[in-house]
């Protein structure tokens, strides 16, 4: 029982953290953002596959599974689509 309640606590405080960084990285004016679907276009070209894009404190958080397989959780620049990182920052 402690030990799911360390995990628990700890993935919270991990998501609380996430969230921070993603405003420190992401400081783009609105009208200055991409579509969405450019950003879903181009990730689906390099093999991946969306689960969820949503707006994260000025980022683009995109769940997804990478050309691997692997499970990703990364933040990506509204502007340029470019990563700003992830889950593993």
């Amino acid at each position: 029982m402690r030990a799911k309640l360390t995990s628990v606590v700890a993935a919270i405080l991990l998501g609380v953290a996430g969230t921070a960084l993603a405003g420190e990285r992401c400081d783009v004016p609105q009208d200055q953002w991409q579509p969405q679907a450019a950003l879903e276009k181009k990730l689906t070209a390099m093999g991946w596959e969306i689960k969820r894009i949503k707006h994260e404190e000025g980022c683009y958080e995109v769940y997804a599974l990478d050309a691997e397989g692997q499970r990703r959780e990364v933040y990506f620049d509204p502007a340029t689509l470019e990563s700003v990182g992830g889950e593993d920052d």
